[in-house]
């Protein structure tokens, strides 16, 4: 379990990130168009996972448009924007924001990738969302980097998650 904050008050979530080198545990995901996405769907691909507890809060969609910006100059990665907004508000946020290099998916519906991924806060208000996590995988699934952002209304360390691309 993990101790962050929510505008400096404790809060707890379900587990640890899953350790750097192991490979990532499967999803089950909802896209915009509500069909599934599984982690297998990428293979090939380098991934950043921004996960946030909702897109509809300011922290939450700076970092879909600061890593939409980033996502754009980078080879053979992909940015997938997770949260459990329902698939409808994912989509209509990026086209309102006009954000076309992130994937949204939804784990609204049964809440198991927060838990999977021990990142669901247990607690507080938010209880049931997922914490502020970045995590990259490389083309296999391995993670490469993990951040739980200790604070949730801090921007998570973007440079970081690129670097770890590079390696």
């Amino acid at each position: 379990m993990a101790s962050i904050t929510l505008g400096g008050n404790p809060i707890n979530t379900s587990g640890t990130l899953p350790t750097i080198g192991t490979s990532a545990p499967d999803f089950k995901l909802v896209k915009t168009d509500l069909s599934l996405a599984t982690l297998a769907d990428f293979k090939g691909s380098r991934l950043v996972l921004n996960i946030f507890p909702s897109i509809d809060t300011g922290t939450c969609a700076t970092s879909v448009r600061t890593f939409n910006a980033k996502a754009s100059s980078l080879e053979n990665t992909k940015v997938l924007c997770i949260s459990r907004d329902l698939p409808f508000a994912q989509k209509r946020f990026c086209g309102a924001e006009g954000l076309e290099n992130v994937i949204n998916l939804s784990d609204f519906n049964t809440g198991s990738f927060g838990k999977d991924y021990g990142l669901e806060i247990t607690d507080s208000v938010l209880a049931g969302l997922h914490s502020r996590v970045v995590i990259v995988l490389d083309e296999n699934g391995t993670i490469l980097h993990t951040e739980q952002v200790s604070e949730i209304a801090d921007e998570p360390n973007y440079e970081a998650a690129i670097t770890a691309l590079a390696k």
